[in-house]
């Protein structure tokens, strides 16, 4: 335990029912949160108590989440997302049914024994459950709706979901840095599957030239998400050129996700700018691929990274799950892709492997890609024996 930490077991022993609430201003620090290290070292976003509050209340508004719910989530509570989740089931007096470590069948099965309408989870999750050889034994007929986040969930996967279930998938979006989710698909409200639906009340966006910040771009271009809004942290924990070079003097935040907006108003997140592939001069971006990959009728999972080559630079190469007892080849999903992208993006090499990296709270890390074989899964930096959890 690091030095001066108190353990939260001792609270527990030591605490009382009676206790003094401690006024605070909502711009009071109310937590440090560190980002999940997908593409880098973790860093500390400083978040107020104003912002954990109202991303909360965002989430509940936006979902529609009351006291007649009852929400099934597998999510990690240090996370923000699990951390929403959370605060708005407390917040709005919803039942929750807080699973410890994912799994498909726990998960199932608790949607089915405690008629859950809700359900929470990162793509990750959905992947394998929509991949589980037991899936349609479940009841899941109490769901009215569920919602995704921490990475893009292909639109294919999204409607395959709904036409199984019956309930839509609502696709969030949001970072550490901003305490949860700052945007959302409304329940009352027009869903895009693909997309991450509109700001949450309060929030501002904007889609910029990655080169020129100043330079904001029509609907349809691609450029950096920047947000602005009550959900923007105070900055990171002891990293004042980080905080810098993230908030501009004016309060817009760069998210380092490009992004394009509709007519509508609607986002979609193209990739993460630092995931990008450049191939022969050309930007290649991994989710559009993975969304490819994921319409193939075989594939439960697809992700996507850069590998190194002499003429090109970088060359795109698919790791792919499929579902139980689906057969497809690899030149079968490239022929897959060239029907649906252009020359250049189409992934020139395919591994099946059995899982792909994960970080705890479930998000894919392309840059552990490379590690991936078919004798082990990897989560985080931990190597764990296949028929571990899933997540």
């Amino acid at each position: 335990m690091p030095k001066g930490a108190t353990a939260f077991s001792l609270w527990l022993r030591l605490g009382a029912p009676d206790f003094q609430v401690v006024p605070r201003d909502p711009k009071d620090i109310g937590a440090i949160c560190y980002t999940s290290g997908t593409t880098g070292h973790p860093k500390g976003a400083v978040q107020s108590h104003r912002s954990i509050i109202a991303a909360a209340k965002g989430i509940a508004l936006m979902g529609t989440r009351t006291s007649a719910d009852t929400i099934v989530s597998p999510l990690p509570c240090p996370h923000v997302y699990g951390s929403i989740v959370f605060n708005a089931a407390v917040m709005y007096g919803s039942t929750l049914v807080l699973i410890p470590r994912f799994s498909e069948e726990t998960v199932l099965e608790a949607i089915q024994t405690h008629r859950a309408t809700m359900l929470d989870g990162v793509p990750t999750a959905y992947y394998y459950m929509l991949a589980h050889p037991k899936f349609s034994t479940y009841d899941l007929s109490s769901l009215t709706r569920c919602t995704v986040g921490g990475q893009v969930l292909p639109a294919a996967k999204s409607l395959e979901w709904t036409e199984r279930t019956g309930a839509p998938v609502l696709e969030l979006w949001g970072m550490t840095e901003l305490a949860g989710a700052a945007t959302l698909n409304p329940y009352c409200g027009d869903n895009k599957p693909g997309t991450i639906g509109l700001p949450m009340p309060g929030m501002f966006c904007k889609i910029v030239d990655s080169a020129d910040a100043s330079k904001t771009l029509a609907p349809g271009e691609r450029g950096e998400l920047m947000v602005k809004g009550p959900l923007v942290m105070a900055g990171y924990f002891g990293n004042e050129q980080g905080t810098k070079e993230t908030i501009r003097a004016d309060g817009w935040m760069h998210t380092g996700d490009i992004a394009t907006v509709d007519e509508d108003g609607y986002y979609t997140i193209v990739d993460r700018k630092k995931d990008m592939i450049l191939t022969a001069g050309y930007n290649v971006y991994p989710a559009e691929l993975e969304r490819v990959l994921c319409m193939h009728p075989a594939v439960a999972l697809a992700a996507v990274c850069g590998v190194a080559d002499e003429a090109k630079g970088e060359l795109a190469k698919a790791y792919v799950m499929l579902k139980p007892g689906a057969a497809a080849s690899g030149k079968e999903l490239v022929e897959h892709c060239r029907q649906h992208l252009a020359a250049y993006k189409v992934p020139r090499a395919v591994q099946f492997v059995a899982n792909v990296p994960i970080t705890s709270s479930g998000k894919i890390m392309r840059r552990l890609l490379r590690q991936v074989d078919d004798g082990t899964r990897i989560v985080g930096d931990q190597r764990e024996t296949r028929g571990a959890a899933s997540a």
